[in-house]
């Protein structure tokens, strides 16, 4: 079946405009659905407010299935409490920007950091950050309801090319960067810098928390894809399958699964817990031996996106194709065209999915379909049991196997 586009956001462009600066790397959705956010191309952040997109898409013919979408707002602005409508904000970074990651406070959350006597920021309930990691190693930190510059961060050493906030509202922050590292800061310490994560021994492409912000995962060159415990701020483990260079990784809602997009041309999904692979998404058909997977290919997978329904994967390839998977399903079960596709992400209630492509944005209306009662169970039970535990069950082998996702 092929996806149905709801809408697009085009770049502008000018005459002298050079093509090969306006690669867009990053798109992403606030965690409330408040605000969109992507990279134009050279050193332009845009953010504009979701709602007031999809009634664009709307105004201009373009049918929208996404009228479920949260359209909250921010009760206030960060320096008061006067009422405030979003605003679209465009924001220079000063550099070529690689990613981007929205952060919102939760102020029962208590920040991991020890000195917590003084602080230049007071985050209030509505507090809703942007990150965006740039060519020069440095990560700024803007407020999204002013477009103000809070923090800039200054310790890597190369392009940061993928940044992540723990979704427990501590606002702290994992960045990862070709000069081989990961760290992690905590943004409620103002923006001082916890840990540094060494392992990988080539660029880091990418990083992801799991839902519960105790397991973070990274991918990068050489087939790693490392998990670590955000506790101890330790290895796990390293998960071996892949046959070139990871570069995208994301858990699905319940934490259960992992999947990984490579050059090799596959999406893998993981169960994290131990190691294993449960399914394998294909780009090319038949599958390419070790051998030629790890070299060039016309299906080097780009992204891979988790939907919040858990039973989604969105991937996209090389190959001009936005491909949507079922995880219980061989074959896609919709598709897309895309030219020079680079970043996708689903919307906050995954009604939309959205693509980066030379400084450009294109959204199609996801799969929909109501969840099975099964499935609901299965993920309310993930959400707070690794895998070890369900194998313990006193319940019949087939449910173990639908729990652990083997069915």
């Amino acid at each position: 079946a092929r996806s149905r586009t709801v809408g697009e956001l085009l770049a502008p462009t000018s005459p002298f405009d050079k093509k090969c600066g306006r690669e867009n790397w990053t798109v992403a959705f606030a965690p409330d659905g408040s605000y969109f956010a992507w990279s134009q191309g050279h050193r332009i952040v845009k953010l504009v407010p979701w709602s007031q997109c999809l009634n664009n898409f709307l105004l201009h013919g373009t049918k929208n299935v996404a009228n479920s979408i949260s359209t909250r707002l921010p009760r206030q602005n960060s320096d008061g409490g006067q009422k405030n409508k979003p605003c679209e904000h465009i924001i220079d970074c000063g550099d070529i920007v690689w990613s981007l990651a929205f952060g919102s406070s939760v102020p029962e959350k208590q920040s991991r950091c020890v000195n917590i006597e003084w602080h230049r920021f007071k985050f209030g309930q509505d507090q809703l950050l942007l990150a965006t990691g740039l060519n020069n190693g440095r990560i700024k930190i803007w407020d999204v309801y002013t477009g103000k510059l809070l923090l800039n961060l200054m310790d890597h050493t190369e392009v940061v090319r993928d940044l992540t906030f723990a979704p427990d509202g501590s606002l702290i922050l994992v960045s990862a960067s070709r000069d081989k590292t990961l760290r992690v800061w905590d943004l409620k310490d103002d923006g001082n810098m916890m840990k540094v994560l060494r392992g990988h021994q080539n660029w880091v492409y990418g990083c992801a928390f799991s839902p519960d912000s105790a397991v973070l995962c990274s991918v990068g060159a050489s087939k790693a894809v490392f998990l670590w415990d955000m506790d101890k701020y330790s290895m796990i483990r390293k998960l071996e399958g892949h046959h070139n260079d990871v570069v995208a990784c994301e858990f699905s809602p319940d934490g259960a699964l992992l999947a990984t997009a490579s050059y090799d041309t596959r999406v893998y999904v993981w169960d994290p817990h131990i190691g294993a692979i449960l399914m394998e998404f294909g780009h090319l058909f038949p599958p390419p031996t070790p051998i030629f997977a790890g070299g060039a290919n016309d299906r080097w997978v780009r992204s891979v996106s988790f939907s919040h329904d858990g039973l989604h994967i969105a991937s996209l390839a090389d190959d001009k194709m936005v491909r949507f998977w079922r995880i219980d399903e061989e074959y896609p079960v919709q598709v897309a065209p895309l030219n020079n596709g680079l970043c996708c992400t689903f919307s906050t209630d995954g009604s939309v999915l959205a693509a980066g492509q030379d400084g450009s944005v294109f959204f199609w209306a996801t799969p929909r379909q109501v969840s099975s009662l099964q499935h609901l169970c299965r993920m309310a039970i993930r959400r707070v049991m690794p895998t070890s535990q369900v194998k313990n069950l006193p319940i019949p082998s087939k449910v173990v196997e639908f729990l652990c996702y083997q069915i």
